[in-house]
């Protein structure tokens, strides 16, 4: 079975996600997840998941930052109100998440979210024996990668199907230490549609922005996997992310419903290379004007990757 997961940026698109056809919403709040599209309040959160319960669906809440000393202290607390109000899953990066989960006899199934770290089976593994239900692969992983690895994975691996790849995080707040530097009294907030280029590249484009997390830098191109959805589930990797941090609105369900709609043909064997043809240039209409689109690591020679 073939699980599409998807980022949701309002109760309003996570509710047109959910109709049409998304199998697992993705949320949270910024205190504790990564790079979300919006942070959501927890009467939103407890919302969207009786949303979803509702009409049989689930949702997963990121855990998955690095929680420092002050945010740790706080963890405890949100773990309770997501098992209270029944969220399916949580994605966690910090080893010291899953002592608390275990410590406190949290019952809520985890995906180990380590971000660039997970690259092979054994890290995957790993985390398997000690009660992840699956893990996010790193996107840098490329699918020959992939293939080689798939046999040996005790859980199932999720893979970046669609949206924006981040390429580098700090703690520092790089941004602000800019700013300081300049004299200049700017905001490094996400809204502000910032990027870094290359010297002497000015074509390349990495966004950037910072939050209580730090400073997140990601890829030049963001990533459209659905001329590659065929060979993925060819080898058994069946877990599709949808991350619409940088691709908003209703064209980000429009997008969405484009890959349901190719789930349901792969899964009846009725899929070709010109609907996937024609997808991929549906897509291109609806991604955001600024931000250029390629299937990122997938297709690299993993001796070529340093």
């Amino acid at each position: 079975m073939i699980e599409l997961i998807a980022t949701a940026e309002s109760i309003e698109q996570a509710e047109a996600l959910l109709a049409v056809g998304i199998d697992t919403l993705y949320i949270g709040e910024e205190m504790f997840g990564l790079r979300l599209p919006t942070s959501f309040s927890r009467e939103e959160q407890q919302r969207i998941t009786e949303m979803a319960h509702t009409v049989g669906k689930r949702v997963t809440v990121a855990l998955n930052g690095i929680m420092h000393p002050e945010k740790m202290k706080k963890v405890p607390e949100y773990l309770a109100f997501l098992q209270e109000i029944k969220v399916d899953q949580v994605t966690v990066g910090d080893p010291g998440v899953v002592f608390v989960m275990q410590r406190d006899g949290i019952d809520i199934p985890y995906i180990y979210d380590g971000e660039t770290l997970v690259t092979s089976s054994r890290q995957i593994n790993f985390w398997a024996k000690r009660g992840s239900i699956g893990a996010v692969l790193a996107r840098e992983v490329p699918f020959e990668e992939m293939k080689a690895m798939k046999d040996n994975l005790m859980v199932p691996a999720e893979v970046l199907v669609y949206g924006a790849t981040c390429i580098h995080q700090s703690k520092r707040p790089l941004l602000q230490n800019y700013y300081n530097f300049t004299k200049n009294d700017e905001s490094a907030a996400k809204e502000r549609g910032l990027f870094i280029s290359e010297p002497k590249k000015e074509e390349t484009h990495y966004s950037i922005y910072e939050d209580s997390h730090g400073t997140h830098i990601f890829a030049d191109n963001d990533v459209n996997l659905i001329g590659e959805l065929e060979k993925l589930h060819e080898q058994n990797y069946t877990k599709w992310k949808l991350d619409g941090i940088y691709a908003p609105g209703e064209n980000f369900v429009k997008v969405a419903k484009l890959f349901v709609e190719a789930k349901e043909k792969i899964e009846a064997g009725t899929w070709t290379s010109d609907q996937a043809q024609k997808s991929i240039e549906q897509i291109e209409t609806l991604h955001p004007e600024n931000r250029g689109l390629d299937i990122g690591f997938f297709d690299l020679d993993p001796d070529e990757i340093k």
